[in-house]
């Protein structure tokens, strides 16, 4: 039998759980290499033999997605998988004429070939976009189900940036767990939440095995989804966080609008601070595809550990990276902080960035006078700190869900912003579990 040649297009997450839930050790085909954007330092590895499985004893090469054309030639590729998220359709679509052009099929994997199934119920927490809010919608399910006796695990959408092999299962319960993993600044906006509060959180790079590992001390299993894409497991019930600050972009933007679509019940988050024209539309979009699905109202209020650093002074705002950056947020939570509070400027860090900082202002120049907290990789946590440390301001503003301070060593006063979900109305989360018969 003749072997079909394969690329698979990724960001160091969805590609790797499609490989091993389609592709491996599946004779039939042949993948040829991984392409890799969004997220540095991705390229020029190799996803390992150990994961990779019998057919490919040298592994697999990950390249830069910029040679995808010259990649489907070269290794005369029959099949392109598009496995990266967070992306609008003309994006997507784009990449599937040049795909074309160069020959090639593209396909996008859907939810039954690629949903692993679990022995315990499975609640998954997704969103439109990145940065929508789907933190504090885990936080406060968590919350709910650990009130009612529940021993709740949370997997967390891949973010392994480090050796592959190594991070086939990570478990983190401690924070010492996230030293011991080496976890960059995007991997612990996301685990340390959980930790802080007592809770287990697992991720990796085989979503088969993690989900066995999970399944031992959970009554029930949170997806913690990320970068907008839908859960690797079979959900129960499927929550969608939408933001009607970005409207349109639940009907715009790959695989965002699968979710909406997937939900049973969608979170329009952020209605305290949007505009009412805004909260309607996003409304009526999610009704007109998703009629069954419940909505709930939420809001994200902002509070800050020291108000008196932020009035009358100027601030640098610090916000979470991937919101920035391909999450195309405008602002974020310290922005709205640090504007309630009453800053009295909200300076500019670009004339202080450095190195790897300065490059995500050019890939990103609508990021404008916020510094988003990059740092994947030691090299650009220390770009991050020198940047923080050169700008010129009274106070720098804190809008990551992190402690930033036990990261960085900030050389002036700083200050922590948080926020939780706020259900409006008579319809809440903890309703919709009892119906469910999860609480």
């Amino acid at each position: 039998m003749e072997r079909k040649n394969v690329l698979i297009m990724g960001a160091a997450g969805r590609d790797f759980h499609n490989f091993n839930t389609f592709f491996r050790d599946k004779e039939e085909y042949n993948v040829k290499a991984f392409t890799a954007t969004q997220i540095p330092n991705i390229d020029g590895r190799k996803y390992p033999a150990s994961l990779a499985g019998k057919l490919y004893p040298d592994g697999i090469m990950i390249y830069d997605e910029k040679d995808l054309t010259k990649l489907i030639k070269e290794f005369d590729i029959d099949e392109v998988y598009f496995s990266y998220s967070d992306v609008p359709y003309n994006y997507v679509m784009n990449k599937s004429a040049e795909v074309n052009a160069a020959g090639a099929s593209f396909i996008l994997i859907g939810t039954k070939q690629t949903m692993l199934k679990s022995t315990k119920p499975v609640i998954a927490i997704v969103a439109v976009r990145t940065g929508s809010g789907k933190s504090q919608t885990s936080r406060k399910v968590v919350d709910l189900l650990r009130a009612a006796g529940k021993k709740v695990v949370a997997v967390r959408h891949p973010m392994p940036y480090g050796d592959l092999a190594k991070q086939r299962v990570q478990r983190f319960g401690t924070i010492e767990d996230l030293k011991i993993h080496k976890c960059t600044i995007e991997e612990i906006e996301e685990y340390e939440p959980h930790v802080a509060t007592g809770g287990v959180i697992y991720a990796g790079v085989d979503y088969g095995d993690i989900l066995r590992e999970a399944e031992k001390e959970a009554d029930v299993i949170i997806w913690d989804g990320g970068n907008n894409d839908f859960s690797f497991y079979q959900p129960d019930l499927t929550i969608t966080v939408a933001d009607p600050h970005r409207p349109g972009h639940e009907s715009t933007y790959y695989p965002g609008n699968v979710n909406v679509r997937l939900a049973d019940v969608v979170v329009l988050n952020k209605v305290e601070s949007a505009h009412p024209e805004n909260i309607l539309s996003v409304r009526n979009y999610v009704r007109s595809v998703n009629p069954n699905a419940v909505i709930i109202d939420g809001a994200s209020p902002i509070k800050v550990d020291k108000p008196e650093l932020i009035k009358g002074k100027r601030v640098l705002v610090v916000e979470d990276g991937p919101t920035l950056t391909h999450g195309e947020m405008e602002y974020g939570a310290g922005t709205i902080a640090a504007l309630n509070y009453g800053a009295a400027e909200l300076v500019d860090p670009r004339p202080y960035t450095v190195k790897s900082i300065t490059a995500t202002y050019q890939k990103y120049p609508k990021i404008g006078v916020l510094l988003p907290a990059m740092g994947y990789g030691d090299e650009q946590v220390k770009d991050l700190e020198t940047t923080i440390n050169a700008t010129d301001c009274d106070a720098v503003v804190v809008g990551t869900p992190i402690d930033l301070g036990r990261i960085l060593k900030i050389n002036k006063p700083s200050v922590r912003v948080g926020y939780d979900l706020q259900e409006i109305g008579d319809i809440t989360l903890e309703k919709i579990l009892k119906e469910k018969g999860l609480l």
